[in-house]
């Protein structure tokens, strides 16, 4: 299928700073929007979804077919992972929002997947030229382990229809995978063996192996959301006043999500916070009460673990620790 793109060129919208995030639910307005290609324009009456590759029964879906399916809500933290072209570059471009729709693993129930099938392929109806090279359409993949949990085909975001710039009338939600793996504008799903070839899953979207020592380059997928957290307030530049308490709080989050926040203040020690528990997909609040003491100055920082041993870097990664500078009088 192809579409028309209005503008067919690459699309960002800025998303809120750290001090902006009060909200535990992200607003529509303010969710992040990056389209690599370009933005298609396509009527709820002209949409629909192929399936194929390694499936007993190939077919292909419309809009009022996909709107029979049960109607699955998830909120999930919403993370975009950064320019393709700057992999190691630390970024805090979040949102948290609730997605609707039909879950992947039922309709591709009825489609009967071969032994062989390990991915599943995500074609977007965007297209165009991105980072010096043409590509004929965005495409993703991911496991298909994943796709028995709550992997969705949505058609609602926060309650209504999805914004063409967040993918109407369907996208792909893989809730605590990076964004780049929600395919915006989602038009084909192939069962295939094999990762997809395409550019935005051979060069871009790969990290380097931690740790490796060989000289083999090794790589893994930008799939799993590593942890992460922000400290929401005080806001940077704050002033804040010797002796008097404040709680520093903020909001934590990676895929499975996070056992465990640790704050620095003053000492530079690391401080156990308060963490809610985990719930959902969505990022989890923390809060640690402070008083300072000393004028002058101050840099507060916190630090995110999840219960497999996974923790914020200090730098080199998309997931390294932000700091906020306030002012103690």
């Amino acid at each position: 299928m192809r579409v028309k793109l209005d503008p067919h060129q690459f699309i960002r919208r800025i998303p809120l700073a750290p001090h902006q995030m009060h909200a535990r639910l992200t607003r529509v307005e303010d969710a992040i929007v990056l389209c690599h290609l370009g933005l298609p324009r396509i009527a709820r009456e002209d949409w629909s979804l192929a399936i194929d590759g390694l499936v007993e029964h190939p077919r292909i879906i419309s809009f009022a077919d996909l709107m029979r399916y049960e109607k699955i809500s998830v909120t999930s933290v919403h993370q975009c992972a950064g320019s393709p072209l700057a992999p190691c570059e630390a970024t805090q471009r979040v949102c948290n929002v609730t997605w609707a729709g039909a879950r992947l693993a039922d309709i591709l129930a009825q489609c009967k997947l071969r032994p062989s099938a390990r991915f599943v392929w995500s074609t977007g109806a965007d297209y165009g030229e991105f980072g010096g090279v043409c590509v004929e359409a965005y495409v993703k993949d991911l496991p298909i382990d994943r796709v028995n949990s709550d992997v969705l085909i949505a058609y609602e975001m926060n309650g209504g229809p999805l914004a063409p710039e967040h993918g109407f009338p369907a996208r792909l939600v893989v809730p605590g995978f990076y964004g780049t793996n929600s395919v915006k504008w989602l038009t084909r799903a192939t069962l295939a063996s094999e990762r997809a070839s395409g550019p935005f899953t051979t060069s871009w979207y790969n990290d380097p192996v931690e740790d490796d020592t060989s000289a083999s380059g090794r790589t893994v997928p930008v799939w799993t959301i590593a942890p992460q957290s922000v400290i929401v307030a005080p806001a940077a530049d704050t002033i804040v006043k010797t002796g008097e308490a404040i709680e520093v709080w903020g909001w934590a989050w990676a895929d499975g999500g996070v056992s465990q926040v640790d704050v620095s203040v003053e000492t530079g020690e690391w401080q156990r916070a308060q963490l809610e528990q985990p719930s959902e997909r969505a990022w989890q609040r923390f809060t640690l009460p402070w008083t300072p003491i000393k004028r002058g100055a101050t840099t507060l920082a916190s630090r995110a673990a999840t219960a497999r041993g996974e923790c914020q870097p200090v730098s080199g990664r998309r997931n390294a620790i932000c700091s906020v500078s306030v002012n103690v009088t």
